[in-house]
């Protein structure tokens, strides 16, 4: 998922961190500065579905304009090793590695 908050801040006008901040604790979430600025700058490790409803209200948006999906950036099994094999020099083979059925690797030969 891409974390789409500055943008979609900006096209309601909000430039600054610290403006999104007060709007938010008019609203009941209060955040701190370190927080907030994690939201800002960068990807959220964790957030609340409540204060995404806050969020949400103060910027007059949906949770699609915050949260745009990337599909092409999961990785499905066996996905990994055909995406090496791809991006390889093509002069030599690429290195098949054994797994167990489990799916855990076999001891290094």
């Amino acid at each position: 998922m891409k974390w789409n908050l500055r943008l979609t801040a900006a096209n309601k006008g909000i430039w600054k961190a610290s403006e999104l901040q007060r709007s938010l604790a008019e609203h009941g979430l209060v955040i701190s500065a370190g927080k907030m600025s994690g939201l800002w700058s960068g990807r959220p490790v964790s957030l609340k579905l409540e204060d995404l409803d806050v969020i949400c209200v103060v910027l007059g948006c949906e949770i699609g304009d915050l949260l745009v999906p990337e599909p092409e950036k999961v990785r499905r099994p066996g996905q990994e090793e055909t995406v090496r094999a791809a991006v390889g020099s093509g002069t030599a083979a690429p290195k098949v590695i054994s797994k167990r059925r489990d799916g855990r690797s076999l001891p290094p030969e």
